[in-house]
């Protein structure tokens, strides 16, 4: 058996005589979890958080229990679009995440802090941990559809959630800026080489309406989104416009009140996962 911890599931760089490793972690023994959606970005900043937290609401206004399992342990911000400040409670079985407004249960850093603002000064080791711990000690109790909010890039959680967590896929948000595209095929490569099925692309800010005409107007540039899609044949699942409301409910900690259909067909792919 290989040696190496940090084994990457490229198996073309190691020996023949390798016997790939099994990262993969236990649920807490009283969770019950039926399918878990990656949710990952290239780089930061293009929305990665907000299309966690949409499809966990729309999912659960469906009728199916959602959870999301907050892994951007140094950038959490799905508490702050909850209207979440209580800390989560703890007891000798394990962790019971917080429960929203409209039942969608919550596990991120920020709910083990008593001041949401402290720094997670941690290297990347630590961090990556706290995220198997996030799985492995919290009780997910009956829940249909988990997403994991991971931080952007392609670095250490990325790579433990790939390989702790079985995941059922993972959807790619992007923006339609050109640098961004590049970026986006870095985490396309990095899925594939590690055999984890890519569900499909969304891009956000897509555009911006108009508010007397209605016209899109492109405000990052023509996208090249479905042009990314056609080369690695997958979906593009859905185009978030720039919309002030949206801003206006996370940073209220409102989001559960979003009312729009831009996800409608992630919702119905992740719906058809087998």
């Amino acid at each position: 058996m290989s040696e190496h911890d940090d084994c990457a599931n490229n198996c073309g760089s190691c020996e023949e005589s390798c016997v790939k490793h099994d990262f993969s972690v236990k649920p807490h023994p009283l969770s019950s979890v039926d399918k878990v959606i990656g949710i990952v970005s290239g780089k930061g900043g293009v929305g990665k958080s907000l299309v966690t937290s949409l499809l966990a609401v729309e999912m659960q206004k469906q009728g199916h229990s959602s959870a999301i399992l907050d892994a951007d342990i140094t950038g959490p911000s799905i508490p702050k679009a909850f209207g979440i400040k209580e800390m989560v409670m703890t007891n000798e079985q394990g962790i019971t995440p917080f429960t929203s407004k409209t039942g969608i249960d919550i596990m991120s850093i920020n709910l083990l802090l008593e001041d949401p603002t402290d720094p997670i000064i941690w290297r990347g080791p630590a961090v990556a941990n706290v995220v198997k711990q996030f799985w492995s000690e919290v009780i997910w109790s009956g829940i249909e559809y988990m997403f994991v909010d991971m931080p952007p890039g392609t670095g250490d959680v990325p790579l433990t959630v790939f390989q702790s967590l079985p995941l059922n896929g993972i959807i790619i948000v992007t923006s339609p800026q050109e640098l961004v595209s590049m970026i986006v095929e870095k985490a396309i490569n990095m899925a594939e080489q590690m055999n984890i099925p890519i569900i499909g692309i969304v891009e956000n800010m897509s555009y911006l309406s108009c508010p007397d005409c209605g016209k899109k107007i492109e405000v990052f540039g023509k996208s090249k989104v479905e042009e990314v899609a056609a080369k690695y044949g997958l979906k593009v699942l859905g185009k978030i416009p720039l919309e002030p409301s949206i801003a206006a409910l996370c940073d209220a900690g409102e989001i559960e009140s979003y009312n729009k259909d831009w996800l409608k067909e992630a919702i119905k792919v992740i719906k058809e996962l087998v």
